[in-house]
């Protein structure tokens, strides 16, 4: 598909993550006014409550954004997704016949403040990157014992706070926690000094669900994708992690990018998941294409300084898809709510360069890695900022999700000082 013009110069570059064929959801706010929905087109952004208000937007008997979330357009249901990216191609598109209506309600992109897109139901965390799970579970375990005896036959997952998601620029606090280092004859409570990112993508349940759902019904349930950022304690997981996994350690924030990219703008990039060892169950199995073709990245910048690429990778080196671990997600009879979002797992490739944590990169802290000003880096230092960064490459045109983005403040001195 090539690019599709719009009537925003803008929109129309190559180097936009936001041209006519992307349309990603977000919620934004202005100086002192009340956050609301828009749509990213180029370096604007369409006022969508404006626009309904304005009767440039209908799409039931009742206003769809009053409000600053996007679960109520997810509760409407794949029909209703559809007319609205269609009337917003309508209304964006080079030769539209609203444009004289519309430009009053497009707002600067670097004006405004991003929010949280959606209200966040409930949080789930997969770890279902092969690469990953084989390199995090041979620094833990051993290579002989890398991989759990059920890793290639179901999508590992656990329940995260959703309260803990935040979007791209807000700080990050270092934790303290208990942990017991190697060097430690009892544990002891103390700042994280081992502290680290993980580069996932998130999928954003958009249809509720009783029951189990097969792997269609859970794919044509995702509203959209974001990128993720899983912070992760891990001196506090590794003391903590066994027999139940991951706590406290997960526990500090969860970053997402501030736009939710549609399964509509990415269904051009669909790709297959990876060969298996084993035939997975038939409820698991896959259908189609069900992964996307997704370049990614991982900057870290120190403070006040430039930031350096560290990791390089794609969504495509993931094993299972997000419709996979939905559909596994419901297999007890667990409720899906809109807004339920799924942290893919670390999507990390099989070099190197394409591992997508620093506990992966400098090898649990044995192999520091250079960044382009000279320092080193094992775990994230006070004062650095993370980035995740991630586009689909099309034809003159990239889908783009805009930065996930977060700075990590020092320790506070005392946690429990009032």
């Amino acid at each position: 598909m090539p690019l599709m013009k719009s009537w925003i110069t803008s929109a129309n570059s190559a180097e936009t993550d936001f041209p006519l064929n992307n349309l990603p959801y977000g919620v934004f706010s202005v100086g002192e006014d009340d956050p609301r929905c828009g749509v990213a087109i180029g370096d604007m952004i369409l006022d969508l409550a404006a626009a309904e208000d304005a009767g440039l937007v209908t799409l039931t008997e009742y206003p769809l954004f009053d409000v600053p979330f996007w679960n109520e357009v997810m509760e409407e249901g794949p029909a209703v997704w559809a007319a609205l990216r269609d009337r917003l191609m309508q209304l964006l598109s080079e030769g539209s016949a609203d444009q004289d209506k519309v430009a009053p309600l497009l707002v600067p992109m670097a004006d405004a403040t991003m929010h949280l897109p959606m209200v966040v139901a409930e949080y789930t965390d997969f770890y279902a990157g092969r690469h990953h799970a084989t390199n995090v579970g041979t620094m833990f375990r051993g290579a002989e014992n890398a991989l759990p005896p059920n890793w290639l036959h179901i999508p590992i997952g656990y329940n995260g706070r959703a309260s803990s998601v935040v979007v791209s620029g807000t700080d990050i606090r270092r934790p303290w926690g208990q942990l017991k280092g190697p060097n430690d004859d009892k544990p002891r409570f103390a700042p994280c000094a081992r502290f680290d990112i993980e580069l996932e993508m998130g999928a954003i349940v958009g249809t509720p669900s009783d029951g189990p759902l097969t792997v269609d019904e859970a794919d044509a349930a995702i509203f959209g994708y974001v990128l993720l950022n899983d912070w992760s304690a891990r001196d506090i997981q590794a003391w903590e992690y066994q027999p139940l996994g991951p706590f406290q350690a997960k526990a500090t924030a969860t970053t997402i990018s501030p736009w939710i990219v549609t399964k509509a703008a990415l269904e051009p990039f669909r790709t297959d998941t990876p060969a298996r060892e084993f035939e997975l169950l038939d409820h698991l199995k896959d259908t189609g294409p069900m992964l996307y073709n997704i370049d990614l990245s991982v900057t870290l910048a120190p403070k006040g300084k430039d930031a350096s690429v560290i990791a390089r990778t794609n969504y495509n080196e993931m094993y299972y898809s997000s419709a996979q671990q939905l559909a596994h997600h419901t297999t007890a009879g667990s409720p899906m709510t809109p807004g339920d979002l799924l942290g893919s797992g670390t999507i990390s490739g099989a070099e190197k360069s394409e591992r997508g944590s620093l506990l992966e990169l400098s090898w649990g802290g044995k192999e520091p890695f250079t960044l382009d000003t000279g320092e080193t880096r094992s775990f994230i230092e006070d004062g650095d900022t993370l980035g995740l960064h991630g586009h689909a490459a099309g034809d003159g045109y990239r889908i783009g999700f805009g930065p996930c983005i977060g700075t990590v403040l020092p320790a506070l001195d005392d946690p429990y000082k009032r």
